[in-house]
């Protein structure tokens, strides 16, 4: 039975049963950036009434990258994945460079006086000239195979996916101001977003993670919705054409439909809770780019499956910052509390909501400055309502996921025994199957060893020896 229950794909296809076909998506998009739910840059009184008491704080970190100096990422820092599999030397410095960028853009957008934008555009100039976004460790998808770009082709991956949708946000917000100083920046930026994201998305379905060519027995994990997730951010901030944006829109709702038919119905998280972020909260994330790009009209929250994909994060909560964890996923953590609102206020799920606030244990939410400007900028709007909601983790004392087979159970004597079936061949598994850990009064008693820091073998046919 597991191993029938471990390639269910259910031809649900919710996205494309919204929105009815292209043609009448095409009627419901929001054109030229009119979905987007912030305030203009030069709306100050917008940003002063949005940000609050956030203002301060992101100016204050703001200050502290106007000496920033950008990191170069050498050729060597590339090579050195497939040389040794060490991929954090490329990493580390890319990932640094990106967080600046972000920082700077919420810090003009607190402040408003251009005193940012001088760094703002070195950042974005200098990404310009790199000859990839894309992580060393998946730079193996190009044709040569090998770790170090190749400028005759561009893929698009976790990495080039975020970069493109934070410089999305940057071309969305302060075009005109870089105009003022010299068009051909705005220009060159739009033409590199064209280059390594739009372009790409439209002319390559040898994408693994877009699933157009899956089969059973392939897995469809968490790259679908996150990098979806990113492009369609590109798409509806870029792209002014309705009949290219419709097209785009319509592929990518194609495409996430894949990911949601693959996950079971009973909503579990098979790649375990420190995922959960990429995976459900990404395919989040999407659905509610997707529903304020079309005014509401595709949406999917009302579904029973996207809810119970939500809650799964609350549910698979222990207490005391302890998770239950199964394959690569930590032992710690509970999950991004501003996300999990959201979510929770999605789908209508006052669990949700309420296990939010209770994962701040009463501290302020504040405005997350690393390199997921979506996420960013929704703290922004949101975090005002998760402060004044009431706090409490309240779970079924048996949750039971009946094609995923994962059971969870818990008793007044403050005992929480995990268990898990299902199958070896899912995404971040390390033969699984049999799996169990025990709390009591929150106090791990046997739990699963988790992962180690990646490695080239990680996610390759040497995985199941770690």
């Amino acid at each position: 039975m597991a191993g029938i229950s471990a390639h269910a794909y259910t031809e649900r296809n919710l996205l494309q049963k919204a929105a009815g076909s292209e043609e009448l998506l095409k009627e419901v998009l929001v054109m030229n950036q009119k979905w987007v739910p912030y305030p203009a840059y030069t709306d100050r009184a917008g940003w002063d009434e949005l940000l609050g008491t956030n203002k301060e704080n992101l100016i204050r970190s703001g200050e502290k990258m106007l000496n920033y100096e950008w990191k170069v990422i050498r050729a060597t820092d590339y090579l050195e994945y497939e040389r040794s599999g060490e991929r954090n030397i490329m990493q580390n410095p890319y990932e640094a460079n990106r967080k600046a960028i972000n920082i700077l853009m919420l810090a003009e957008l607190a402040e408003g006086k251009g005193r940012f934008i001088d760094q703002l555009i070195n950042g974005a100039f200098y990404s310009c000239e790199m000859t990839s976004w894309v992580l060393s460790a998946h730079l193996v998808r190009q044709t040569t195979k090998r770790s170090l770009p190749d400028y005759r082709e561009q893929v698009i991956d976790l990495g080039s996916g975020n970069f493109g949708s934070m410089l999305s946000w940057v071309y969305y917000f302060f075009h005109d101001s870089f105009d003022k100083i010299d068009p051909v920046i705005s220009q060159r930026l739009r033409h590199t977003l064209q280059e390594r994201i739009l372009d790409p998305y439209m002319n390559n379905d040898r994408e693994w993670w877009m699933a157009f060519q899956w089969k059973p027995g392939m897995i469809i994990n968490n790259w679908n919705p996150w990098c979806n997730s990113n492009v369609l951010q590109c798409y509806l901030l870029l792209e002014n054409d309705r009949d290219r944006l419709a097209k785009a829109v319509w592929r990518s709702m194609q495409s996430v439909d894949k990911f949601i038919n693959f996950v079971k119905a009973d909503g579990a998280c098979e790649e375990g809770p420190s995922y959960w972020g990429h995976a459900a909260g990404k395919m989040y994330d999407y659905l509610q780019i997707l529903s304020d790009g079309t005014a509401g009209k595709v949406s999917l929250f009302n579904e029973s499956t996207i809810r119970r994909m939500g809650e799964y994060i609350s549910r698979t909560y222990v207490g005391n910052g302890w998770v239950v964890n199964f394959a690569d996923a930590s032992a710690k953590g509970g999950g991004d509390a501003q996300l999990i609102y959201r979510y929770g206020r999605a789908v209508g799920s006052e669990e949700m909501m309420q296990f939010a606030a209770y994962l701040l244990d009463g501290k302020r939410p504040s405005v997350p400055l690393g390199n997921d400007t979506f996420r960013s900028l929704q703290s922004i709007l949101w975090n005002g309502e998760l402060e004044k909601t009431t706090a409490a983790h309240t779970i079924p004392a048996c949750t039971w996921y009946p094609e995923t087979e994962f059971c969870y159970l818990t008793n007044k004597s403050g005992w929480f025994l995990a268990t898990k079936g299902g199958f070896n061949n899912e995404s971040h598994n390390h033969n699984d199957v049999g799996t169990f850990s025990l709390y009591v009064n929150t106090i791990p008693v046997l739990i699963d060893a988790g992962v180690g820091t990646y490695t080239r073998q990680t996610f390759s046919s040497e995985r199941y020896t770690i």
